[in-house]
C-alpha cells in the first residue's frame, strides 16, 4: 500500500514538472532523435531500482534490467519510453509508467583541422645541353616542348658551333640503350627536317660540337 502511495505521488511530481515546463522545451523533448553518446534519463516509477542515467552506446542501444538491450539510436524518447514499458510490462501486475527525458546531448568531440591541401607540384622534364651552347648543363622544360624550343632554351649556339652535327642522345626507359639521332640546325631551321617539332622526352641530352678548321 505505501509503495503504490509513493509511486503515485513520484508519477504527481513528474507530471506537475512536465506541465510547468515550457511549451518549446516539451515539443523539442517530445520531436528530439536519439543518437549515439547522447545521456538519457529512465525514471520506472513501479520500481525505482530500475530508473538510472544510461548512456546510448556507439551502436545506438540502451540497456536496463528486466528490459535488456533497447534499439534507442533514431528513435524519439517517446518510441523508447513506449519500448521499456512494453518490455518491462510481463514483470509487473500492470504496465507500469516509464518516463524517458534527455539528460545531456552528446558532445562531439573537437575536429582537428589536418594540413591544407598543397597543389600538385608541375611535371617537368630534365634535359641537358653540352658543348657549344649559350648556357650548359641542366634545363627543365615543360611536357610537350619541342627540339627547335630546346635550341632557343639554350640560349642558341656560340660562333664555334657544328650546328650541323648536333647529337641528340636519347636512352630508352625500359631497355636502358642510348640511340644517338643526329641533327642539322640548318635543316631544321630552314623547315627542310620535320626534327625541329620533335617533341623531348625526360632525360634528353643533346651535344654540340665545337666546328673543324675548314666546316
Amino acid at each position: 500500500m505505501m509503495h503504490r502511495l509513493i509511486a503515485r505521488c513520484r508519477a504527481s511530481i513528474l507530471l506537475a514538472l512536465v506541465l510547468l515546463m515550457p511549451a518549446a522545451i516539451a515539443s523539442a523533448q517530445g520531436r528530439y532523435v536519439i543518437g549515439a553518446g547522447d545521456v538519457l534519463q529512465v525514471e520506472v516509477l513501479e520500481d525505482e531500482s530500475l530508473s538510472r542515467t544510461v548512456l546510448v552506446t556507439p551502436s545506438g542501444e540502451i540497456s536496463l534490467p528486466l528490459a535488456g538491450s533497447v534499439q534507442a539510436g533514431g528513435q524519439t524518447l517517446s518510441a523508447v519510453q513506449e519500448m521499456l514499458r512494453q518490455r518491462l510490462a510481463p514483470n509487473f501486475a500492470e504496465p507500469p509508467t516509464v518516463f524517458v527525458a534527455l539528460s545531456r546531448e552528446a558532445i562531439d568531440p573537437p575536429v582537428i583541422p589536418g594540413p591544407a591541401p598543397t597543389p600538385p607540384a608541375p611535371i617537368l622534364l630534365d634535359i641537358f645541353a653540352l658543348g657549344e651552347v649559350g648556357n650548359r648543363g641542366q634545363i627543365q622544360v615543360e611536357p610537350g616542348t619541342t627540339i627547335l624550343q630546346a635550341f632557343a632554351l639554350m640560349g642558341g649556339f656560340t660562333p664555334f658551333a657544328a650546328s650541323d652535327r648536333i647529337q641528340l642522345r636519347r636512352r630508352d626507359p625500359i631497355t636502358g640503350v642510348e640511340r644517338i639521332y643526329p641533327l642539322r640546325y640548318s635543316a631544321i631551321i630552314s623547315g627542310r627536317s620535320p626534327n625541329g617539332s620533335a617533341r623531348l622526352v625526360d632525360g634528353d641530352v643533346f651535344v654540340v660540337p665545337t666546328r673543324k678548321l675548314f666546316e
